[in-house]
């Protein structure tokens, strides 16, 4: 017998809060239902918690259910609250474009043909139509205020020195607005999101209830957390980009491999789709061989195949061990090694650089004496041939693609150089 979506989800660590768990259940039973999660396009990229709404979606849709991904070209341009300070209004430009970009992401998770295809939906097809008299007067009338102050983010915004405008105070209304009109349009009775998104689920809830007597859902995921209550999903350049331009597979992959042992296995539970039996062997690796890491590299490769797709995860595999002196360099082509340089820090030396002049400017010594010392005792690498002398310099190496050079002290600090600039 299949197991229930439901218990599914929960398993994976993938359900926080619902309108009523039985219920929901019984829906689910009761047929294919409709459902959909909001996405706006507040930056040009999804990131790594959009990713976790992303894997929900595909779960609900491999169960038979039919899921409408929507990207709010309208909610966009006022983006939901924060904990603190009022957001920049960007361009209605800059959403359109940014709208565009994250529909482009969002296609390659979701089976859009076959026989129960996914639907793109854009909440500006119905809002840009609306009026403000027939906002306050079909929707307005339907919310109320203590609700609606009573919701975290505008407690805590009222409470503190900035305050929070009424654009940004009215965004749960919009989102209210978006389950109500994809109820009529679509038979929509399920939103999911994640937990911090709560409140503004439970306003198209309500919203659907007293506007249309009807009984929709709601879901929501737990915020991921690290093993030690720490924020998750920061690396040092900020944000877990899913856009390869705004983080390359190589920075993605090396991400997720640097995962602890105590989240290696509730990772894989989220972000991937291996089953059961698959993850319960990884968890004994973890615990019988954790030096082997074989968890995080399974995790690592799942994750980047999934966002970036299995041709680029296999180059950023080949990519890692090479650079570590592992593998050929030769083979890797210019897009890869740009993406190692830009999670390595490249740096562009004088044409007529030594290696210890790039050792030191490329950070990865402290100072010259520390780099002729590291050519001294062989432990200095270009392109992994081990530099013999202290007066070689870079050049004297072929450059791989791009102009890069991998440079190497030691075993495992590694950085890329480019000569000439």
């Amino acid at each position: 017998m299949t197991e229930h979506i439901l218990d599914e989800l929960a398993w994976r660590g993938l359900i926080a809060q619902t309108t009523g768990l039985d219920d929901l259940r019984t829906h689910l039973d009761q047929g294919p239902v409709t459902l959909y999660c909001g996405f706006d396009p507040t930056a040009p990229s999804l990131h790594h918690g959009h990713l976790v709404q992303l894997v929900v979606l595909r779960h609900l849709q491999r169960a038979g259910h039919r899921v409408l991904p929507l990207v709010g070209g309208a909610t966009g341009m006022i983006g939901d609250p924060r904990m603190s300070g009022e957001r920049v209004l960007n361009t209605k430009e800059t959403v359109a474009e940014w709208v565009d970009r994250l529909q482009s992401q969002i296609s390659r998770f979701l089976d859009f043909d076959g026989d129960n295809p996914a639907q793109m939906v854009n909440n500006l097809d119905w809002t840009g139509e609306l009026t403000a008299i027939d906002l306050l007067r079909e929707v307005g009338k339907h919310f109320r205020l203590g609700t609606m102050l009573a919701k975290d983010t505008v407690a805590r915004r009222l409470n503190s020195d900035e305050g929070i405008s009424y654009t940004e105070f009215s965004y749960q209304v919009l989102q209210g607005h978006d389950f109500l009109q994809l109820y009529r349009r679509h038979g929509c009775t399920l939103q999911t999101g994640g937990n911090d998104q709560w409140g503004n689920l439970l306003s198209g809830v309500e919203l659907a209830r007293k506007a249309d007597g009807a009984q929709v859902h709601a879901m929501t995921t737990p915020l991921i957390t690290k093993a030690d209550g720490t924020k998750f999903g920061k690396s040092e350049g900020g944000a877990v980009w899913l856009a390869p331009d705004l983080m390359s597979p190589y920075a993605f992959y090396q991400f997720w491999l640097n995962t602890d042992d105590a989240d290696a296995v509730r990772f894989l539970k989220i972000f991937t789709f291996l089953d059961r039996a698959e993850i319960d062997r990884l968890e004994h690796a973890v615990a019988d061989e954790p030096f082997r890491r074989e968890a995080q590299r399974t995790l690592a490769w799942e994750v980047t195949a999934l966002v970036h797709g299995a041709d680029a995860t296999d180059a950023v595999v080949e990519a890692s061990q090479a650079i570590f002196g592992r593998g050929e360099l030769a083979g890797l082509d210019e897009v890869t090694l740009a993406g190692c340089a830009s999670a390595l820090g490249g740096v562009d030396v004088g044409e007529g650089a030594t290696v210890v002049d790039a050792l030191v400017e490329s950070g990865l010594v402290g100072s010259r004496s520390d780099a002729r010392r590291a050519v001294q005792d062989g432990g200095a690498y270009v392109n992994n041939v081990k530099v013999e002398s202290i007066d070689a310099t870079i050049a004297e190496s072929s450059p791989l693609a791009g102009g890069w050079f991998v440079l190497r002290r030691g075993k495992k600090s590694v950085g890329l150089v480019r000569t000439g600039a």
